[in-house]
């Protein structure tokens, strides 16, 4: 059995959405914080330059002067211009180097020409900050380096680049591990369902946990094969027995027209009746099979129905079957919830099915009861009873307990019995008649867990009475 190719699995596929929305997160974060301490950086250099440049103006002092007395840093320097000639500047080191940077030299005379005393210039070094203070002798110019002020800055942000690189490999080594221990029942959930075939509905996955979401979903799958299994069983148990209970005419017609003289008219006759008789047994069992897979196709349809007018109807419905003395002898109270018609169809096919077993002549009486939690619909005879070891399999398909000839049957009635009342989520029993005699009783409850949906039209309270008739 081929498996459905998975180029990403939903392992990968969540790991990845973990680290991508971590990384987003670190690069807005890193983006923040680099854009907020570059400002601090260039205000700082703002601010010093508008020092220098007060300072100058108030100072009294000539340009040389001034820069024989500056204490140069390491990322500025200060220097005193005439035109472009240079004539004093700070050491360097420790001082930033400009006197002998001619593209900058020659740059912020160009911006004096111009009257523009502050400014960012371009030089050898990197774009620099400068200020400009006009006095007698000379120009004096301060200028700092942007690149090397924001040295921290840059290193603080490789520092935090690869620290959140260190935390992506972390998260995802971790991650890989937490999830596989996360994913491994549905991993076994879809090991398991790829190797469950039609031949074989036997495996189940292994719950490892008992209360979280992915136990409660092993859970729910495991139940799904459960139903699964009974209804693939169920099908093929139907299709063993219809396949038992076909052989049998079809051998009888068959033996007969193999052994049929045509020319003896008696014996074409007899043997025409014959596989008429045969084939109307099948047509009987092909509906008996269609009821019962109609019944069990889904829920019932729902109304109100009153216990009370159900016996009556029925009550009026067995009278029709012959050779036995009705009598209702109670009525139950109350209303229940519930299909009429698979109701009726059902209390019918107990009363044939007593009937049947009951000899000719024999009293048959019906009746319901109400209780606080429940609705009882029997029928009680006085024939030959069940046998209690084999009560629990008068419910089963083509299952006869009786085997005597002349009972006309599929062996599906009481089947479709208990699937009626399994739709009305209710039950079957069994039980003695005082005196001989066996009574099945319809146990259907007051109130429903599930609301029912619409069934297709169900079959005709009276199919189990014309059925009699039929075959009477």
């Amino acid at each position: 059995m081929s498996r459905i190719p998975r180029p990403v699995s939903v392992r990968a596929r969540l790991l990845g959405a973990i680290l991508g929305v971590l990384s987003l997160g670190l690069i807005i974060a890193g983006g923040v914080a680099f854009f907020v301490q570059s400002e601090r950086v260039i205000a700082n250099a703002e601010r010093q330059l508008d020092g220098f440049s007060a300072t100058a103006a108030s100072s009294g002092r000539s340009a040389v002067d001034l820069v024989a007395a500056a204490i140069p840093g390491r990322t500025d320097g200060t220097l005193a211009l005439s035109g472009t000639t240079v004539l004093a500047d700070t050491p360097s080191p420790p001082g930033l180097q400009v006197a002998s940077d001619a593209a900058f030299l020659s740059a912020v005379s160009d911006a004096l020409a111009r009257g523009e005393m502050r400014g960012r210039l371009d030089s050898a070094q990197g774009p620099l900050l400068y200020a400009a203070v006009p006095l007698a002798d000379a120009t004096l110019v301060q200028a700092i380096s942007v690149d090397q002020r924001m040295e921290l800055v840059t290193l603080s942000t490789a520092t935090y680049a690869i620290a959140g690189t260190l935390v992506l490999v972390a998260v995802a080594i971790s991650g890989w591990f937490v999830t596989g221990i996360l994913f491994s029942p549905l991993r076994q959930l879809r090991d398991t369902t790829d190797a469950i075939t039609i031949a074989d509905l036997g495996t189940r996955v292994q719950r490892a946990e008992a209360n979280d979401e992915i136990g409660n979903l092993t859970a729910s799958v495991n139940s799904m094969l459960d139903r699964l299994a009974m209804s693939v069983d169920a099908q093929r148990q139907l299709l063993d027995d219809v396949r038992h209970e076909l052989k049998t005419p079809i051998t009888i017609v068959r033996g007969h027209l193999e052994t049929m003289n045509p020319d003896d008219a008696r014996d074409v006759a007899e043997t025409r009746d014959l596989g008429i008789a045969e084939l109307d047994r099948l047509s009987r069992l092909v509906d008996d099979i269609d009821a019962l897979a109609v019944v069990e196709a889904g829920a019932l349809t729902t109304e109100v129905v009153r216990v009370a007018d159900l016996t009556d109807r029925v009550g009026e419905l067995v009278s029709a079957i012959p050779q036995h003395t009705w009598t209702i002898e109670a009525r139950g109270g109350g209303s229940i919830h519930g299909d009429h018609d698979r109701l009726v169809q059902a209390w019918l096919q107990l009363a044939d099915n007593a009937a049947k077993y009951t000899p000719a002549g024999a009293p048959i009486e019906i009746g319901s009861s109400t209780d606080d939690n429940s609705v009882d619909l029997w029928v009680r005879d006085h024939g030959p009873g069940i046998p209690p070891a084999a009560r629990h399999r008068v419910f089963r398909r083509f299952d006869r307990v009786s085997t005597r000839r002349g009972v006309e049957g599929s062996g599906l009635g009481l089947s479709i019995v208990d699937a009626i009342a399994k739709a009305h989520e209710g039950y079957c029993t069994v039980s003695d008649t005082p005196g001989g005699g066996a009574t099945v009783t319809l146990h259907i409850p007051l109130r429903r867990a599930h609301s029912p949906a619409d069934l297709p039209t169900p079959v005709r309270a009276g199919d189990v009475v014309m059925q009699r008739e039929a075959s009477g």
